[in-house]
């Protein structure tokens, strides 16, 4: 399979690209690096990359940014990088490349576990992660030419224990490894609108 991965330079996208990439012609797009670039939060931009990549079997997008902040702080502006990043940005992956994906393929998308086990500065966070799990649930349903479409709602990972672990008090990380199973259970599996967690 053709398997475009968006952030696939990052901490969880390189582990899917690891994963998957013995078995497929994997694609790797980032924001500055990687086979191709794009900006999530441009349509433009992202049916520039679907014209360039041409026809695909899977797109798993790993990337998303949300501001984190106390919310007594928040305002309107703070809480639109992340509904015009991680939500719409992903969104627009879905709705621009069903023109390109092959019949049956598959959308695979990340939301995380602050959807329904918040932490303090993460209420942008938890907005966003649970309105994509929203979006997979009700899209799914309607997908045409048999494409599916899920979710993966990693914890922490290991990998970012150093940079954000404070924030994540209580919480057991998850090695980025096992989150990348997830991906690969979506991408080569049959299910669709499921909300794959990997806590």
């Amino acid at each position: 399979m053709k398997v475009i991965i968006v952030g696939g330079t990052g901490t969880i996208g390189r582990a899917v690209v690891q994963n998957l990439s013995p078995r497929h012609d994997v694609v790797v797009v980032g924001h500055s690096s990687g086979d191709f670039q794009v900006d999530i939060t441009a349509t433009e931009s992202i049916r520039q990359l679907f014209e360039q990549v041409g026809p695909f079997d899977a797109l798993v997008s790993a990337t998303g940014k949300v501001h984190f902040g106390a919310f007594e702080e928040m305002n309107a502006t703070h809480y639109d990088v992340g509904l015009r990043s991680k939500l719409m940005g992903q969104i627009n992956l879905v709705l621009i490349g069903r023109d390109y994906i092959n019949d049956r393929g598959s959308f695979t998308l990340t939301s995380g576990i602050l959807s329904h086990d918040p932490i303090r500065f993460g209420s942008s966070a938890s907005m966003v992660n649970a309105a994509i799990d929203g979006f997979v649930i009700g899209a799914a349903i309607e997908m045409p030419r048999g494409i599916r479409l899920n979710v993966v709602s990693p914890g922490i990972v290991e990998e970012s224990v150093p940079a954000i672990g404070q924030f994540f008090l209580g919480h057991e990380p998850v090695p980025v490894s096992r989150v990348a199973l997830a991906y690969s259970k979506s991408v080569e599996g049959l299910r669709t609108g499921q909300i794959f967690r990997v806590e």
